[in-house]
């Protein structure tokens, strides 16, 4: 072969070792799997985080239904009047609850506070109890309202004989009413006034509730 041709043959050989691309490496995979497992955790706690969030809020909004539904406040005050007029607990809550829904106001026949007792119920009240020191605007304080309030219930039970249907009955429409209505031998059903029937009904079905969501509070 002659000069000239090795010469070309040796240009040619580079030409294709120049045009040959190398071969790309694998990528280590080691820091992908140590994104993996630090990712791991993080979402664990992000899930728990939402989780106990979720959790958290639901209790707010259900206690937020309950109170709009069912509220209770004063408890420790019914717990202490129940104890010691021997009236249950869950019945002074589903009174107050229906007189007043536990907030204080005056209706327009001039019954105030949480258990709606009238100047006139307070003097009766008063009397019984041989109290001497009433004044109307007592019937604001929470504490002295259900101690009246509690104390006229329990009259009302003694007069009736424990028949807590006439005992309410004569709470909303007055002794008269209910003694014509059949005083302590009363039920629902010789109630005449419809919304002292609805009263009385709504009263009773009260007291189941806060005996079932708020034994603990009432001290049931």
């Amino acid at each position: 072969m002659s000069p000239r041709a090795r010469a070309k043959g040796r240009r040619a050989a580079t030409r294709r070792r120049t045009s040959r691309r190398p071969a790309r490496r694998a990528r280590p995979r080691r820091r992908r799997s140590s994104a993996r497992r630090a990712l791991g955790p993080l979402l664990i706690t992000l899930l728990v985080v939402v989780g106990i969030g979720f959790a958290v809020s639901r209790i707010d909004v259900d206690d937020a239904i309950r109170e709009v539904t069912l509220p209770l406040r004063h408890d420790d005050i019914i717990r202490q009047q129940a104890r010691e007029k021997g009236v249950d607990a869950d019945l002074i809550a589903a009174v107050i609850y229906s007189e007043s829904r536990f907030r204080d106001q005056t209706s327009h026949a001039g019954a105030r506070g949480l258990m709606q007792i009238t100047p006139e119920t307070a003097e009766v009240i008063e009397r019984l109890s041989g109290g001497e020191t009433f004044v109307v605007d007592d019937l604001s304080n929470p504490d002295i309202n259900i101690r009246y309030g509690t104390f006229y219930l329990r009259h009302l039970l003694d007069r009736y004989d424990g028949n807590e249907v006439a005992a309410l009955a004569a709470y909303n429409a007055g002794m008269g009413h209910a003694d014509r209505w059949g005083g302590a031998d009363m039920e629902i059903e010789d109630i005449t006034f419809p919304e002292t029937a609805a009263y009385v009904e709504q009263v009773l079905e009260k007291r189941r509730e806060y005996r079932k969501k708020y034994a603990k509070e009432l001290g049931l």
